[in-house]
């Protein structure tokens, strides 16, 4: 079982230990924007994640897909950082999700952040997708989808982990049957599952199976990632949580990181703005209260990342497939997040 929270790390931020590598701090900042970063330019970036360096996080997650990776280095040298300080999160591209194609991509992306490695390396989904004929294409191509050869796959990821190169590595958008699947080979396992958890999308059965086989839980979306091609709206503009947002002086934002940290969660947390970056990591000192988590809980249930990769020629035909069902069941039908076919990644 990963262990519970029982340092805080220099910034106030607490930490918790994983089974590989360092602790993890509860709150990280994320790179991920609705534009992989062409709106805001690498400079932009850059200056993004500066800004939250002087607001006090030490986690940054970023992805190949976000295009990210190269700002953030930036941002770690500009600013003099001392690297073991920093908690780095990056992923492995759908494309590069083969046998063969895993360290050459963990390289490139240690290229871009100009590091000799990054504390936690994830398969970003459970899927692969045919590298395209260009180098450097971020859209999805749904006809191009395949069926990921896991064992293969992990096979390198535990290389990257055996050379250095990532101090932890783990898994993204997994769901329980897929991570059963997981353990069942892997000599190393996953330290860390990041998924999308909000009050919206509680995620109550994955928590409980991660936290029975020791895999920390990291949550993305906690506001629902209004806003982006994948949003879910009906977070932000919940009537329960801005009730309880009210009745206790904070944002509506705040309320859903808290939620998700007393989840026992790693949660990552996106804003470009600075005065809502520090906004976010004020969420220690208070907690809701009994009756504020039974609401919570009652609220229906809808997703942002529901059927990215379905498509009729690929390895899942519908969400039930690629989620193994468990989202679907009980999720409102006037609720259920967009369906459309993405152009980018979360």
């Amino acid at each position: 079982m990963a262990a519970s929270c029982v340092s805080k790390e220099r910034t106030g931020v607490p930490v918790v230990a994983l089974s590989l590598g360092k602790p993890m701090p509860r709150v990280g900042f994320g790179t991920a924007s609705a534009t992989l970063g062409q709106a805001e330019g690498r400079a932009g970036v850059t200056e993004a994640v500066l800004s939250a360096l002087s607001a006090g996080y030490r986690h940054f997650d970023t992805a190949s897909a976000y295009n990210s990776e190269a700002a953030v280095g930036d941002a770690v040298i500009h600013a003099a950082a001392v690297r073991d300080d920093l908690y780095i999160t990056t992923k492995l591209a759908i494309t590069d999700a083969h046998p063969g194609r895993v360290l050459p991509a963990l390289h490139k992306s240690l290229r871009n952040l100009q590091m000799e490695y990054v504390d936690l390396y994830l398969i970003h989904f459970p899927v692969s997708m045919r590298p395209p004929v260009v180098e450097g294409g971020l859209a999805v191509v749904k006809e191009d989808l395949v069926e990921m050869d896991m064992k293969g796959v992990w096979e390198e990821m535990e290389e990257c982990h055996r050379r250095g190169l990532a101090r932890a590595i783990g898994v993204s958008n997994f769901s329980c049957k897929k991570l059963e699947y997981l353990l069942s080979f892997a000599n190393i396992p996953p330290a860390a599952n990041q998924v999308e958890v909000h009050p919206h999308c509680r995620q109550n059965k994955l928590r409980a199976f991660c936290r029975e086989k020791g895999i920390q839980l990291c949550a993305f979306s906690p506001l629902g990632a209004k806003g982006t091609a994948w949003a879910n709206n009906s977070v932000m503009e919940c009537p329960v949580l801005k009730q309880i947002a009210h009745e206790k002086g904070k944002t509506v934002a705040q309320v859903c990181i808290r939620w998700v940290f007393e989840q026992g969660d790693c949660v990552i947390v996106k804003s470009f703005n600075e005065k809502r970056m520090r906004e976010n990591l004020d969420i220690f000192g208070w907690e809701l209260t009994e009756d504020d988590r039974r609401k919570i809980s009652g609220l229906p249930e809808s997703r942002g990342t529901f059927d990215f990769f379905v498509h009729e020629s690929g390895p899942f035909k519908t969400a039930e497939e690629f989620w193994d069902g468990e989202i679907v069941a009980g999720q409102s039908t006037n609720q259920v997040a967009v369906r459309l076919d993405p152009t980018s990644l979360q």
